[in-house]
This record gives C-alpha cells, structure tokens and sequence, in this order.
C-alpha cells in the first residue's frame, strides 16, 4: 500500500519510462525467457519465444496509452460551474493467473496496472512459477520500484487469503469458470476482471472456403496444445459441407507434428500436467461410448519422456450430450458436430452456458453479420481461427454469460482505475 501510494503520485510519463525499460529489458532476455517457459509449460519453443515478445510489447503498449489517458469537461446545469473528470488508480491489485501463458498473462494484467498507478500482489500458476519469477529479475534491472509487483507462489489457499485480505482493493482472474465463481463468492464488493473458460465454436457454412475452414480449426486445436480459453473446442459444420469439411481436416492433420518442444520441427507439444491429459482420455473415453467416430489421435503416445504426449485427435459425429460438446475439452482436439441449417448452427452455438469467442467461416457477408449479431459471444472472429488473438483487441466474454466480465487488452488501462469528479 505504501509502495503504491508513492508510484501514484509518480508522474504518467515516469511510469510510462518504467514501463518502456521493463519491455526492452524482457525482449532482450527473450531467449532465455522462452526457454524457460517452454521447459515448465511444454509448448513449442517458437510459441514461447512469441509469448515474451508479446509481454514485452504489452509493457510499451500501456506505457503509450498511460499518456494519453486524459478525462473530459463536462457541462453543469449550473452556468457558473465546470466538471472536471480525470483518472486515479484503484490501489493494489491481487492477480491469479493460468500455467498456459504465464509470462503474458502476467503481463496483460501488470503492464496496463504499473503504467497507471497501480500495485500487485500475483500469484503465479503453480505449474509454471518459474518464467514469472525470472521475469521479476529483469524487471527490477529495468528499475522496478520495491513493493509495486509481489510475487506470492503458492496453492488454493494462497490465492484465497490473497483475495480476502482487507489491503487487496481489486482481483484481476484469469482460469477456469469454477474457481472464478469461487474467487467472487469471496471476492464482495472488490471490483474484478474475470476472464473465464471458453467453449466457443468454430462454424462452417456449405459456401465457406473449407481447406481455410480446416486448416484454422486444426490450428487453434494444435496451439499451445490445445490450452487455450478460446481453442477449437467445438466445430458446427452444416450438413452440406462437412465431407469435403472432415477430408480437408484429416489433410490439415498430417501436417501436425507432436515431439519435443526444444525441436524446430515439433508444431505440438506435450499437455501441461497430469489432470489436463486426465481430462482427454475422459473426454476421449466418453466420446467414443457415446457413438463419436474417433478420425484420428485419442490416446497418449507411447515412448516419450513423460506420459503428457497426447497425440492430435479429430472426432466426428460429436453427440450434443457428450462431454466434447458439453465441456472445455482443453486439449488437442478437433470435434465436429453436424447441423442441418443456419438455425440449428446458433442454437447449438449459443445452447452452452460459457460465451468467450467464436469464429464463423463464410464467404456472404450478410450471413457473416447475422452470426456476428447473434452469437452469444464477447468476439466474433470471421474467416479466421477461434484462436485469433489481437494485441489491441478488448477480450473478454459476452453479458449474461458464465465466461466473466471485463475486458483484457485495448482496455486494459481504463479498467486499471476510477473515475475520479
């Protein structure tokens, strides 16, 4: 509280050089960062090296906007008086963050907080503490004060005492749509960003261009091993397509290439941690008794240095009951769901109680508007993968449903303090 007290009268373009250093300084720790990351969350090393340089970026994005956040006059009903609006910090910050982007999500949520004012107390994700704590290092090199960003390893309960401590102003949430309804049952009346689970659709219409289609919905099962809140989790193909669909998906899947993280060659890395490789082989499991055709994958691969090997799955004819259809597979999974017209598409898009981000494919502009208006999602992504991800874009869920609320990114630094009349 003190440390923040004293950066909040810091003035915007002293932070902002504090923020410009700390970007500058990960960018040139980028290798070494990425190879950390890469050795405790086991993604390609590639995507642990763009990882970094999107942190990096974050911190020079918001030391940028931390500038130009400027507040506006507003007319009084009382001619003789003016109101003026201007911003202040919230205070501290306690951010719990995911083991899937740990460096950058650790970012999305310090880089906007430290350039307006704010102070943190993180706790990082259990499984992958390390890339954090070694990004710390550099941060304190590129002039960090003490006691703006805390780092506090730790479990469940750490996170608990966390939320609930009386010197916490505000929780910044990034994970699954369990524990964030866990965190706001504790949280009160502490303002939040919650950016939940994802079990967004990815959508074919009979006149999209298919092999683009496929070849996005193979990426987004493939990056980060399918570990990702807006990952093909569901693909709702209409009738008329979904041969040439499932053939093009099948050739996609060939160029997939499961292996050591650490090699240049490997596109698919091993999954995280035991409860996630648990969580496909029920999904698998379910699946397959429910009477989904499994096309490819579905089983760990034998003869790696751990058993968290999963190999690239594709299954088609996916129940609506079944668990791939029902729940957030988190895993390298392309499941593919059948519908008879446009109708039948968003009721099965919009049946699922989470509403994060889902992708259409068509080439009629007016069908791509009417899915962009009617799907119960925070983005709509046309003619591209579930997992398209902007730098400068607002992520967050849809209202009204169970993904969260908030916005991380390009609102990042509005939602990091109050207005102040």
């Amino acid at each position: 509280t003190a440390a923040q007290g004293r950066w909040g009268r810091v003035g915007v373009w002293e932070r902002a050089k504090v923020c410009h250093a700390i970007g500058d300084g990960l960018m040139a720790r980028c290798e070494q960062l990425a190879r950390l990351q890469t050795l405790e969350q086991g993604k390609p090393l590639q995507e642990s090296r763009d990882d970094i340089a999107e942190a990096a970026t974050l911190f020079h994005l918001h030391a940028e906007d931390a500038v130009r956040l400027t507040g506006e006059t507003i007319p009084s009903t009382d001619a003789n008086k003016r109101m003026w609006t201007f911003y202040r910090p919230v205070g501290t910050w306690a951010i719990i963050t995911p083991w899937n982007y740990p460096l950058l999500m650790f970012a999305e949520f310090v880089a906007p907080g430290l350039a307006t004012g704010n102070a943190h107390v993180v706790k990082p994700p259990t499984h992958t503490a390390f890339t954090v704590l070694a990004a710390m290092e550099v941060m304190r090199e590129a002039g960090l004060p003490e006691g703006l960003v805390n780092i506090l390893p730790g479990e469940g309960a750490t996170g608990e005492a966390l939320i609930t401590h009386p010197g916490i102003d505000a929780i910044g949430f990034i994970g699954s749509s369990a524990t964030g309804a866990k965190i706001q049952a504790k949280a009160g009346l502490k303002r939040s960003i919650m950016e939940c689970s994802g079990n967004g659709p990815l959508i074919v219409l009979p006149d999209a261009d298919l092999q683009a289609a496929a070849e996005a919905a193979v990426y987004g099962a493939a990056l980060c091993s399918g570990q990702v809140c807006c990952a093909t989790e569901r693909v709702l193909v209409e009738h008329g397509a979904h041969d040439a669909f499932v053939d093009a998906v099948l050739t996609a899947t060939d160029a997939v290439r499961l292996g050591d993280p650490f090699d240049a060659r490997t596109t698919l890395g091993p999954l995280n941690n035991e409860a996630v490789a648990a969580k496909m082989d029920r999904h698998v499991t379910d699946g397959h008794r429910r009477g989904a055709d499994l096309l490819r994958g579905g089983q760990r691969r034998t003869g790696q240095p751990t058993d968290l090997y999963y190999e690239f799955t594709v299954a088609d004819q996916v129940p609506l009951d079944s668990l791939f259809a029902t729940e957030e597979s988190f895993g390298p999974v392309v499941p593919i769901i059948t519908a008879d017209t446009e109708e039948e598409l968003l009721a099965i898009a919009n049946s699922d109680p989470l509403g994060l981000q889902a992708a259409v494919f068509t080439r009629d502009i007016s069908k791509a508007y009417r899915f962009v208006e009617e799907l119960a999602v925070g983005q709509v992504v046309v003619n591209a993968s579930t997992c398209w991800w902007d730098i400068n874009m607002p992520f967050g869920g849809a209202g009204g449903r169970g993904t969260g609320w908030g916005r991380i990114g390009r609102a990042s630094c509005r939602e990091r303090v109050c207005n102040d009349v």
